[in-house]
């Protein structure tokens, strides 16, 4: 390869983000609050005397174990961010506000969960003062 070729990889790359994506902090705080669900779900139920209260969540948890679990947790994440971003192309105020509310109902059950943690006897790894 010369000098100055790019890659496949990188052409793809360049062509797929060769702009910024709308709603790029809405979708990245909706990520990161799904992901800390994920963890904060997980880590209860490993904890033992907690279960998956979602039912749909909970089969995939009962019949395919973690990594059922998870898929189903980020294949949900992706249909939101790409159904958000095809709604954006004709509605971008209703698109901004769908992710709104999602970041704000995850964020409640991460913050509902951390909670439950501390309720029950957790402690957090890091001192506050």
């Amino acid at each position: 390869m010369g000098h100055h070729q790019k890659s496949w990889f990188g052409s793809a790359f360049s062509f797929l983000f060769r702009r910024k994506l709308p709603m790029e902090t809405e979708t990245s705080l909706f990520i990161l609050v799904s992901v800390l669900d994920v963890l904060m779900t997980w880590f209860l139920i490993s904890r033992g005397g907690f279960v998956e209260s979602n039912p749909v969540a909970a089969f995939f948890l009962n019949h395919w174990g973690r990594k059922g679990f998870v898929a189903f947790k980020f294949i949900c994440v992706l249909v939101v961010c790409v159904t958000t971003q095809v709604i954006y192309t004709k509605y971008p105020r209703l698109a901004s506000m769908i992710l709104g509310a999602g970041v704000l109902v995850v964020g409640t059950v991460v913050v509902y969960s951390l909670t439950l943690y501390l309720k029950h006897g957790g402690s957090l790894p890091f001192s506050a003062f």
